[in-house]
């Protein structure tokens, strides 16, 4: 069997990994526009930190595709795909043909049309090792420097504390009136803002860029603001062309529990993919390394299973929203989503506040101390019924001594 992947982060590498669960001797080939050996992209701003290094943040092994018979295509990109015939058209006109498709291209950074961005010579988005590597050596060539983000999101703020150090000054600006507003509500957003604001970076909110000016940004407020390097962080879109023709999609590519698109024996997963959040019931794009993996691994399964003929389907059916993340020491994790009662608790080290509804828990959020979050994100993924739980003492001491004495054994597997 003939299995082609399209990507190399983690869910084409779970892809992989699902694939030889079951078929040891399939012909498996990833292709990556990349020329990186596989690695794990939220590090990129500690990279900039000097954290880690380009060898610790290798997502596999040095070794993962030769001990995986894998062959790996980097700096290719997949033109197109012939469904009919089973086969990709790739840069420099080579075509390779496959049994099985993955597609798992993640997405892109999203660069709005400001006028006059033609005029910064300084400038880089902040998604991949490569503009790492860029702004890397921007930094590397002045001294005092300036740096305004474009975008208050998990990219921007990620940048900006793998530069802090480096420059004089960061300014982030934002369209949205809070920082992290896919993530957090007013009230958290105001209390990590407050925290990143105490490493002297600023924050210009509700703002939106008029035009650029060489190295000036105009708001539409009137406002100018110099700079001497510009990171776009504004936000992603997933890279979904290669199927618009082929199969179903919408914001992103929709696919079943089964990682199955909508045309035969082509697959998809990770942040280029639509996902059934179990939180909320709807289908949504939910870029987070963790489900990209599990979703990859599902699909390679499927793939090799259906490719050989046993019996041993996967499903991918328990995916929520979930970010856990740190800005300057401050840590944070949040799943599912805000709707419903609220419980809060704000004291000492500990910010948490739990949504719920219709005897479940819908989602959370809590900064600080999250030692114990598993245990909320388990009660939403489960869809546990709060009243087969002393929830009371859930939202005071989050434990398995809340739960029943079957239950406990059944998590800790015994029962």
């Amino acid at each position: 069997m003939k299995y082609a992947i399209i990507g190399n982060s983690a869910a084409g590498i779970g892809a992989v990994e699902g694939i030889r669960q079951i078929d040891k001797k399939g012909e498996i080939t990833i292709i990556t526009n990349e020329a990186h050996h596989t690695y794990s992209r939220p590090l990129i701003s500690y990279l900039l930190l000097g954290k880690v290094t380009e060898e610790s943040m290798k997502y596999r092994a040095n070794n993962f595709y030769i001990e995986n018979n894998v062959t790996l295509l980097s700096n290719v990109t997949v033109k197109s795909i012939d469904e009919e015939k089973k086969q990709l058209l790739l840069s420099g006109g080579k075509n390779i043909s496959y049994d099985k498709l993955l597609v798992a291209a993640g997405s892109s950074p999203f660069v709005p049309p400001f006028e006059g961005l033609d005029t910064v010579k300084e400038k880089t988005t902040f998604m991949s090792l490569d503009d790492a590597r860029k702004l890397d050596g921007m930094l590397a060539r002045k001294k005092d420097v300036e740096v305004l983000i474009i975008g208050a999101g998990l990219i921007g703020l990620k940048c900006a504390e793998g530069i802090e150090k480096r420059v004089s000054k960061i300014i982030v600006a934002d369209l949205a009136p809070r920082i992290l507003s896919s993530i957090l509500d007013e009230e958290a957003a105001g209390l990590v803002q407050k925290h990143i604001e105490s490493r002297n970076i600023e924050f210009k909110l509700a703002a939106s860029v008029k035009k650029f000016e060489g190295n000036k940004a105009i708001f539409e407020s009137g406002e100018t603001i110099s700079f001497d390097i510009l990171v776009l962080a504004v936000g992603v879109r997933p890279n979904t062309s290669l199927l618009k023709d082929i199969a179903d999609v919408e914001r992103g590519i929709i696919v079943n529990s089964k990682s199955e698109t909508s045309s035969p024996d082509i697959y998809a997963a990770g942040d280029c993919t639509q996902t059934l959040d179990i939180s909320s019931g709807q289908n949504k794009i939910m870029a987070l390394l963790p489900n990209a993996y599990m979703q990859g691994e599902c699909a390679g399964i499927n793939m090799a299973v259906n490719a050989i003929g046993v019996a041993a389907e996967k499903s991918f059916d328990k995916a929520i929203p979930m970010n856990a993340i740190g800005f300057f020491g401050l840590h944070m994790i949040t799943a599912g989503n805000y709707t419903g009662e609220v419980y809060k608790k704000d004291e000492g080290n500990t910010y948490k506040k739990l949504f719920y509804s219709g005897n479940k828990l819908n989602g959370y959020i809590m900064i600080g101390n999250v030692v114990k979050a598993g245990i909320y994100t388990n009660l939403i993924r489960e869809r546990t019924p709060l009243d087969k739980i002393d929830f009371d003492l859930v939202c005071e001491k989050p434990g398995l001594m809340a739960f029943t004495k079957e239950d406990r054994m059944a998590k800790l597997g015994g029962a």
